[in-house]
This record gives structure tokens, sequence and C-alpha cells, in this order.
């Protein structure tokens, strides 16, 4: 067994890049931005009001002066005429400024009677004025990589940019091993149980940015399961659900090295999801999930989803670990890393008494994992502990 450190590592060097597209901005949000996006404008292209009121003369400005109001400038709609000593534009927000204009004063600092307005207050140190690429230049631009979120998508299309270069979107081919699998609908027999792993495992994939091509069952036998590895050609990602542990009826590593598959390591020190495998699939990363559900989507969690990232070009990086207060006594660890299903609030963290990994009903309603380091000692209520969120 290796460390989860080290499997982590290993994982990541199996993840080659896997090429960009071109997308229109209205389809962007949630991409990884591949190639940083440059403004083909400034913003705001012109010096703008950023109030509503009298475009003036600054040095005409003061306390009692009066100004003629000679126009009128909107937003979309530029006043061009000249403006001389005392005389004012009634300017609404976003608005260009004149030229012959250098402050603005704010409606409810004068009194307008017909087309005159008196200023009631001294100037103020503002001039109301957004200047000419006050928030950004042509030339600037939105690093990559990066997820794209609502925001930086309102910033893009403000620059003038129309379609942006993101990494693809990785495919990952799953493969639920195992003749005790039915799908959801079906009537199982006595021995029989429901494939669940996949549906989880689809939506973190889909949820990460990538895309799930849910395989049929492959039953256990090695002709069944050599098909399924033929289906999931293609992918970026073959994952595959059960049938890597030991046992006479888990045949994925046989089957998957008869296939070419370069194996990097198999058995993690953690729990759960001890029998976890990776390695080279020809052109895909190769992941063998443990079977049982909890298992599964924990090991996901740790190893499928970084590498989803790490194949769109966003760095390497484990999963966040944050601190918080543990609200519980909780006994020593054992050798293996422990991922503790837990309930996160305000006050701090507590793990569920029941940790055993068939019980899905527990993951979730879990919000966090408790996160044990190998051979801990036991930790007191109002320790400090590491957790990941969930």
């Amino acid at each position: 067994m290796i460390s989860v450190t080290d499997a982590l590592g290993e994982v990541f060097a199996l993840c080659a890049p896997i090429g960009t597209e071109t997308v229109k901005l209205r389809h962007a949000a949630g991409r990884v931005l591949a190639v940083p996006a440059t403004a083909r404008r400034d913003q705001p292209p012109f010096a703008s009001s950023a109030m509503d009121g009298y475009a003036v003369r600054d040095a005409d400005a003061g306390q009692g002066a009066q100004f003629t109001v000679i126009g009128e400038a909107a937003a979309g709609h530029a006043y061009d005429g000249p403006i001389g000593k005392g005389q004012a534009v009634r300017i609404f927000t976003g608005a260009p400024v004149p030229a012959d204009t250098d402050r603005v004063i704010i409606q409810e600092d004068v009194t307008r009677t017909g087309d005159t307005i008196t200023q009631n207050v001294p100037s103020a140190d503002s001039r109301n004025i957004r200047p000419l690429g006050g928030d950004f230049k042509s030339g600037d631009s939105v690093d990559a990589p990066r997820r794209l979120t609502a925001q930086d998508v309102t910033l893009l299309a403000a620059m003038n940019v129309a379609e942006v270069e993101v990494a693809r979107k990785p495919t990952v081919a799953l493969i639920a091993t195992g003749d005790e699998l039915v799908m959801p609908g079906e009537t199982p027999n006595p021995s029989q149980i429901i494939a669940s792993n996949s549906f989880g495992l689809a939506a973190m994939i889909e949820a990460a940015g990538g895309i799930a091509r849910m395989l049929p069952i492959a039953r256990d036998t090695e002709s069944a399961l050599r098909q399924s590895f033929e289906l999931a050609q293609g992918a970026d990602v073959v994952v595959t659900i059960g049938g890597a542990s030991v046992g006479d009826h888990d045949i994925v590593g046989k089957v998957a090295a008869d296939l070419g598959l370069a194996r990097a390591f198999y058995k993690v020190a953690m729990r759960p999801g001890k029998p976890l495998m990776a390695g080279r699939l020809n052109d895909a990363l190769m992941i063998g999930l443990p079977g049982n559900p909890v298992s599964s989507m924990i090991t996901a969690q740790l190893f499928l989803i970084p590498a989803l990232h790490a194949l769109m070009g966003l760095p390497a990086a484990p999963v966040p670990r944050r601190k918080t207060t543990l609200l519980t006594d909780v006994s020593a660890n054992g050798p293996r890393e422990h991922y503790m299903r837990a309930r996160l609030t305000d006050d701090g963290i507590t793990p569920f008494e029941r940790q055993d990994s068939s019980l899905m009903s527990i993951l979730s309603t879990a919000n966090a994992l408790l996160v044990r380091a190998p051979d801990a000692p036991a930790a007191a209520h109002g320790e400090t502990v590491e957790y990941i969120a969930l």
C-alpha cells in the first residue's frame, strides 16, 4: 500500500493535457479558460458620469454659482456641442461627459428654475466622473487557467470578447462491474443489489466539468469486461467500479493488464477505499474505484475529481482541507488515513458514530469528511482538526 499523498502524486503524473476548443461566450461559464482573453476596448470607453446631475466646467463651479442648461446627455446619447462659461448640460449616470466639462454636480446639490440651476453647496472633492479606461484598458487580460465564473463572463463580455479558448471537457467512461448489480427501476433477484455508484459518480464528474459516459454493467466474465473496455475507447478517463480487489471474481486488474494497462499503484493506505488502482490504459487515464458505494464516492472525491481538474489545465492540487473545532472525543486511529463522514456546523465538526462504509444514508447526510492521519492519537473535544467539505 502507498499513502494517499503518494497515490495522488502518481495520479497527477498520469494526467496528460487533453487539448482545447473555442466556445461562444454564452457557453463559457464553468469552463476552464485555457488561453488568456484580452480586452478589445477600454472600459468605460469614454469619460462617463457617475451620477445624475449637471456637467459643468470645474473652474465655474462653487457654492452659489449659476448655470444655464443648454442640452442633455443620456446613456447612449452624447451631447456634442460646445459648452461655454456658465453653461451646463443635464447628464445621467453612464452618459459620456461633454468634452468641455470636467465636473458633474449631482442633482441633489442644485436648485433648478426653468433652464437655470444654482449650486447650493461647495464643490465636493469628487468630480463624479469615471475616467476613460478606469476599469480596464484595451490589451488588459483575464489570466488562464481559471474556471470561468458568472462574474468572469460578465467581465469578458464588457471586454468585447465574443468567444474564448477553453479546455476540452474530459470524457469519463464509467464501467460498473458485477453479477450482483441491476439498474434502478429493474427488479433484482434475492442476491442482487441496485447499481448506485455510477449515478453518483456521473453527477460528480459533470459538476466538475467533465462528461460522464455511463456504460452497461459489465458482468463477472473476462469477455464481458473486455467488451466494456472496447465501448470505453475514446474516453480520456476510464473508471471501473468494483472488481479490483483480490477475490476470485475480481478480474478488472487482469483484464486491464491484458489490454495494456501500465499500472501505477494498487491499494492505498486509507479507509474507506483501500482497493484503489490507477494507471495508463493506452491513451486514457484509468482509475479502478472500490465497488462499495461509500468507498467509491470518497475515493472519487480525493482522486478522480483532482485528476479531472489537472486534465483541464488547472493546478494539480489535492482537495482543499480546512480546520475547525472537534465537538466530540474521537478514539485513536489505525495505520490507514481515515476519512470519517461528519456533520459540520458553525461551531465545529462531529463525526457520525456509525462509519461502516456500506452506509450510504450517512454519506448523504454528511457535509464533511473528518480527516484522521495514520496512527493519530485520540483527539478530545475542543481540539483543532482537519476536514474536507462535501
